[in-house]
């Protein structure tokens, strides 16, 4: 017990001492502290952020169902610079006939097709430029998670008739319509009079601010089968999202579609298939290798960042052992051990880049605040980044500590008492 005690007491007065050191090095401890708190800004900052967006980009797909899949033309995780290095060019689109099929089979609770596209909306004097318009099937608002207030979505029957009705957001209603009630007032897309029938609301999550469809961006909902006729989509852009029957896994339904499309396509035993199947797992995979390889970049930042601040506590250190000189010849000569002596510089160089962790640290908590008081984002520092930043930034410490720490250690008393 004695000895813990004693070594709590040296290393409070190592972290005295070190405070001393700051006063007395002012600009060399600002740059040993501002390298660690950038280097460890960075990290917080990172993290925060990464952990924000992926709650969001999880929260996105948790409504949008843990079991619900899509089904592309192309696979998403592959890049497509041109026709030489993108073969999914020649797979066949996804057709309404295609469609039809997987809605029927009985491992299938529902599909919603999906094409997208933008235009010019105008009403009365009002124009919008590029708004960007979603055509769907009818479930769609099963997938979407979206509330129509007021008003409605489309009917089975207006999308079979390709009936001109639209559906606004709250940012398309605001920008066209003002205060008043657009339920009931045409608006002109393509030059063609379409119907307000309903205003739907959408949550913000990260998916649909970076795809451009959160509530902040002017958008509007009309029948697939609308725009398919009447409307300039590219009608090789559909892409199904398929939801299981609660009774049925997601593999079996994958297995159901892969079975029906494969059949379809004329495709044999064997061939590759000419569609790509997307679960939940496998977009998170892609948001994790994204996310991964920028938090990647941040790390090595971070790492430049504690290398400065290394290279302060060396110089400070090194400073502070030359001034002690006489000092540890004292301490040497009333018994202290080279161990004790190593101890207290490591404690000081510690307290120096931990200082700085701290700095860093509650930058970075501010500037997550901001993120989230001023974005969608739910930004917010994992306990894992606090830790490990922390104990990076004392690491640092001692590691650059090391070498003044240990000539101090290694002096010779009667030398070090001779020292002026």
């Amino acid at each position: 017990m004695r000895k813990i005690l004693a070594r709590i007491a040296m290393a409070l007065e190592g972290v005295t001492i070190a405070f001393d050191a700051i006063r007395g090095n002012k600009v060399r401890a600002a740059l040993t502290i501002s390298g660690v708190a950038v280097g460890v800004f960075v990290v917080v900052a990172m993290a925060a952020a990464v952990h924000g967006i992926r709650e969001s980009f999880q929260k996105d797909l948790d409504e949008f169902g843990a079991t619900t899949f899509q089904i592309n033309r192309r696979d998403p995780s592959s890049p497509c610079n041109g026709p030489d290095d993108c073969p999914d060019r020649k797979n066949p689109p996804v057709t309404l006939d295609e469609l039809h099929a997987i809605q029927a089979l009985p491992e299938v609770a529902f599909a919603v097709a999906r094409i997208g596209n933008q235009t010019t909306m105008i009403y009365r004097d009002h124009q919008l430029k590029g708004v960007g318009y979603d055509a769907y099937t009818t479930d769609w608002i099963r997938t979407d998670r979206a509330d129509i207030s007021p008003g409605r979505s489309f009917t089975e029957g207006e999308n079979q008739s390709a009936a001109q009705v639209v559906i606004v957001n709250d940012t398309l209603k605001s920008q066209l319509f003002g205060d008043s009630d657009p339920i009931g007032k045409e608006l002109t897309m393509e030059g063609k009079p379409f119907t307000v029938i309903g205003v739907f609301h959408t949550k913000a999550g990260f998916l649909k601010t970076l795809s451009g469809t959160g509530p902040d961006n002017p958008r509007a909902i009309v029948p697939m089968m609308t725009a398919w006729r009447h409307l300039s989509v590219y009608k090789r852009g559909i892409n199904v999202a398929v939801m299981p029957q609660p009774s049925v896994t997601r593999d079996e339904a994958m297995d159901a579609v892969t079975a029906t499309l494969r059949s379809r396509r004329g495709i044999k035993p064997g061939a590759k298939n000419s569609f790509y199947l997307v679960g939940e797992d496998r977009i998170l995979d892609l948001f994790n290798q994204f996310f991964g390889t920028i938090f990647l970049v941040g790390l090595t930042l971070s790492g430049v960042g504690l290398l400065v601040g290394g290279v302060g506590v060396v110089a400070i250190m090194m400073i502070s052992v030359t001034e002690r000189t006489r000092e540890i010849g004292v301490r040497k000569a009333l018994g202290a051990t080279a161990g004790i002596i190593l101890w207290q510089f490591l404690v000081e160089a510690a307290t120096l880049t931990t200082l700085g962790a701290g700095i860093g640290l509650i930058i970075g908590a501010i500037l997550a605040e901001l993120v989230n008081i001023y974005t969608p984002i739910p930004a917010s520092i994992p306990i894992e980044a606090i830790v490990v930043s922390l104990i990076a930034a004392a690491g640092t410490g001692i590691l650059f500590g090391m070498m003044p720490a240990a000539r101090a250690a290694r002096m010779d008393p009667v030398e070090a008492l001779r020292h002026e």
